[in-house]
This record gives C-alpha cells, structure tokens and sequence, in this order.
C-alpha cells in the first residue's frame, strides 16, 4: 500500500532534530511521497533543498497568508524563479485567513492572486489556506478561474458541504487531515463521505494536528497519515487500500511533475 502525504511542513524546526527519522518512519509505513510546503521565502528555499536530498519528498513554494505581511521586496520574484525547479511541483501554501489577521486582508488577497496568476502561468497547482473566509475565498477563485482553468486544492479542509461543492465546481481537489479522526467532528465526516472519490487528497499538515489516537502528540508526522486514510475509507465505505490507491492517484494527476512511477 502507497500513501501520500500532500501536505507536511517538512522544514518546521520541530523537526530539526529528528528529521531523518521521521522520514525513515515514513517510508516504513508506507508513505512513498510526500510533499513539502513552504510558507515564506526562507522555509519555500528549505523545502526544495529537503526534496533535492531526499527520494520521495517534492516541495510547494509561496508565502503564506500570515506571513505575506513580513516578506521583504523581492520575495516573490524569487518564489516566482524557484517555481521553475523541477522539484517543485506546487505553490503554497497561499489564501486567506481572517482567524489569526497577522496580515492586512487586502495584503492577503494581493499575494493569493499572485499565487493564482502564477498556477495560470505555469500550470503548477496552488494550494490553499481557508480559516473563517470562505466567501472570500470563493469570490477570488470565481475571479480567477474568469481568465483561465484552476487547478489546485483546498487543504486541511474543514468546510461545510455547499462550500465543498463550490470549490468542486471550480475544478479544485479538496484533501481532508487529522481533524477528520476528531471525535466531534461528524459533520467534517459526512463531508467527506460525498466528495467524487477522483477529487480527494490527504495530508498530515505536520508538525500540527496529529489523528486519533495519537492526538496531541507533538509533532504530527507524515507516519500518521494512515490514520486519517483508514478514517476516510471507514466513512467512504471502501477498503482502506483502494483508498491510499485512489488518493495517490489522485494526488499524482494533480501535482504532474512528480513521475507515475516510483524510481
């Protein structure tokens, strides 16, 4: 069985230590890719160094809604340039997020254009940040998919059934983490359940939010995600490998510059 974790903060410091590891834990429990996903310049830079180093691992490179206020002139040319770095196969992470509001709102939605414009250009697919803006979230995408098709994902979802929808109808994948495993999260489930099986993606979103059982535990790792796979097939109604194949599928059909095969 092959899974892939479509979101891992690979870089974060939590892992400084342990790194190797963690990958080592990884690959035993079958988790063949990984994709590592930068936030601002600096972390985009360390993820497509990690991925240079490690089989298996690719990077996403972009800055992060929360921090988009802190990049210094010149940041994004150089997320543009490193875009084109055949490990790189993704931008983001990128959205919006009125939760935590570390950044200007208008400032926020000025970068995630920028990160769409770039998917546009490129063809490399986005992936997105949501915390309490749906709505606005969708307006922009609705914007953007005006000049041309979207190709991305909503990540670590946690959204009501219509906005899933609204972001199926714009063509984006929606992945699901280890909040799906949360004991009061029966509605997160039942949307889940009623996603097309050829638009779902998981991720750990490590170091952060480990599934049950292991809730709590710090830092989450990419070793995790057979928890939150095993929680999907449970409520999908399907085996727990024909999950992990139709996932890995997936995510191999929209992060496209990763090979089908592995080496």
């Amino acid at each position: 069985m092959e899974l892939f974790d479509t979101h891992a903060h690979l870089e974060d410091d939590q892992f400084a230590a342990i790194r190797e590891q963690v990958l080592q834990r990884a690959r035993a429990a079958g988790v063949t890719r990984m994709l590592a996903v930068g936030t601002t310049l600096a972390s985009s830079r360390a993820c497509l160094e990690l991925a240079e180093r490690q089989a298996g691992v690719y990077a996403s490179v972009g800055i992060h809604p929360n921090h988009c206020q802190q990049a210094a002139e010149g940041d994004w040319q150089a997320i543009v340039e490193l875009s084109s770095q055949s490990r790189v196969v993704a931008l983001g992470e990128t959205g919006l997020d009125r939760y935590w509001d570390y950044a200007p709102f208008a400032l926020q939605q000025d970068y995630f254009e920028r990160h769409l414009r770039l998917s546009q250009e490129t063809g490399l697919p986005f992936i997105v940040h949501m915390r309490d803006c749906g709505p606005e979230i969708v307006a922009m995408l609705e914007a953007a998919r005006r000049h041309g098709p979207l190709r991305g994902v909503m990540h670590s979802f946690t959204g009501d059934l219509p906005l899933a929808q609204r972001c199926l109808d714009l063509g984006l994948h929606i992945s699901f983490a280890g909040m799906l495993t949360f004991k009061k999260s029966d509605e997160l489930r039942s949307v889940a359940a009623r996603i097309p099986a050829d638009r779902l993606l998981i991720e750990t979103d490590s170091p952060y939010l480990s599934p049950h059982p292991h809730r709590g535990q710090r830092p989450n790792e990419p070793a995790l995600i057979e928890h939150t796979a095993r929680c999907l097939a449970q409520v999908r109604g399907v085996p727990l490998e024909e999950l992990a194949r139709q996932t890995t599928h997936n995510a191999l059909g929209l992060f496209s510059r990763i090979p089908m095969s592995l080496p």
